[in-house]
C-alpha cells in the first residue's frame, strides 16, 4: 500500500514540475512575442498570460514580475542567435567575408525582430537603473564575441595595432544597435543598406592592412 502511494506522490510530483516547466515555456515564448509586438510599453502580466493562455498570476508566480520575464525572453533569443551566428562567422577568413556575413546577420535580424527585443528593452532601461544593469551584463558576451571574431579575422595585424578588437567590438555593437533602432524610422530601409554596401566597398581597400605583421626573427605571425 505505501509503495503503491510513493509512485502516486512521485508521478504527480513529475507531472507537477512537468507542468510548470511547459507554463514556464509558454510564458517565456509569449513574452517575446508581446514585446516584438505590443513594445515594452504595451507588454504587461495580462497581455502575456492572455498569449499564453494562462493566469497572469503565474508570471510573478514563475519569475517574480514582467521584468525578469522579459529578460528570460531575450535570454532565449540571445542564446538562438549565439549559437547561429558562431556557425555563421566561422567561416569568414577576411574583413570582406565577415562584413558580408554581418551584413547577412542584420538582414535576418531584421526580418525576424530580434534585435527588436533588445532595443525595447534598452530603451526601458534609461527609466529603470535595475533593468539597466541586467542589459549591459547580457552585452558582455555579444562584445566578446565580436572581440573574438575581429581578433581572428585581424589579430596581429596593422589594423589591429591601429584599432585593436575590443574597441573594435564595442564599436561595432554601437554601431549595429543605432542602425537597428534607426532601421524604424528607414521605412525603405535604403539608408542602413547603404551604410553595409559602403563597408562591403572600404573591406577590400583595407586588405593591406589586415595581412599579419611578420614576428621579430622573420617567421609569420
Amino acid at each position: 500500500m505505501r509503495g503503491r502511494v510513493r509512485v502516486k506522490w512521485r508521478r504527480a510530483l513529475v507531472g507537477k514540475q512537468q507542468s510548470g516547466a511547459e507554463t514556464r515555456d509558454r510564458l517565456i515564448r509569449a513574452a517575446g512575442e508581446s514585446l516584438l509586438a505590443e513594445g515594452y510599453a504595451g507588454t504587461s502580466a495580462r497581455t502575456i498570460a492572455r498569449a499564453a493562455g494562462v493566469n497572469s498570476a503565474l508570471v510573478f508566480y514563475h519569475f517574480g514580475g514582467v521584468d525578469p520575464l522579459l529578460l528570460a525572453a531575450l535570454d532565449r533569443a540571445s542564446e538562438q542567435r549565439m549559437t547561429t551566428y558562431r556557425e555563421a562567422v566561422a567561416s569568414a577568413r577576411n574583413l570582406e567575408e565577415l562584413v558580408e556575413v554581418a551584413t547577412q546577420i542584420y538582414r535576418t535580424d531584421i526580418a525576424e525582430g530580434h534585435i527588436t527585443m533588445f532595443s525595447e528593452l534598452v530603451g526601458a532601461s534609461i527609466a529603470r537603473p535595475e533593468l539597466r544593469e541586467e542589459i549591459v551584463k547580457r552585452s558582455e558576451p555579444w562584445i566578446d564575441f565580436v572581440e573574438t571574431t575581429l581578433d581572428r579575422v585581424i589579430g596581429g595585424s596593422a589594423l589591429a595595432k591601429l584599432l585593436p578588437p575590443r574597441d573594435l567590438a564595442y564599436a561595432a555593437i554601437t554601431f549595429y544597435l543605432g542602425v537597428n533602432l534607426f532601421t524604424h524610422l528607414d521605412a525603405d530601409r535604403s539608408r542602413t543598406e547603404a551604410l553595409f554596401s559602403l563597408a562591403a566597398r572600404v573591406a577590400p581597400r583595407a586588405r593591406l592592412l589586415t595581412l599579419r605583421l611578420p614576428r621579430r626573427g622573420g617567421r609569420d605571425a
